[in-house]
């Protein structure tokens, strides 16, 4: 069973990604532009030009899953940043899934353990 949560981490790829790309060719995006462990149990986000589609890599301990939308209507939106990477957390992974604008949300105080 597929499932994700709070105590995974989850690596967006900004560059485009064609959704013909499979397990081996979502793979060697993540070890040319992300630079990160495969078999970390991490969650790989890859969207396409148009921003209607969306996969999600992940090793789960016997072999590699996708995880494939596309939308009907609509876009998911690709958070800013500068580089090819971006770490979000599962909080913005919901958000982003669901169509909600992550720049418009406002966000509360929340306890955090020091790094």
């Amino acid at each position: 069973m597929l499932s994700f949560s709070s105590r995974q981490r989850y690596f967006l790829y900004r560059g485009v990604t064609d959704m013909r790309k499979g397990f081996n060719g979502l793979s060697g995006l993540v070890r040319q532009h992300l630079d990160h462990e495969l078999l970390s149990g991490d969650v790989f986000i890859f969207l396409n030009r148009r921003g209607d589609r969306i996969k999600l890599l992940v090793w789960d301990r016997t072999g590699f899953v996708v995880w494939y939308k596309v939308l009907e209507r609509g876009t998911f939106e690709l958070p800013a940043g500068e580089s090819d990477r971006l770490e979000m957390s599962w909080t913005d992974i919901q958000l982003l899934l669901e169509g909600i604008e992550i720049k418009s949300v406002k966000r509360r105080k929340r306890y955090s353990k020091a790094a």
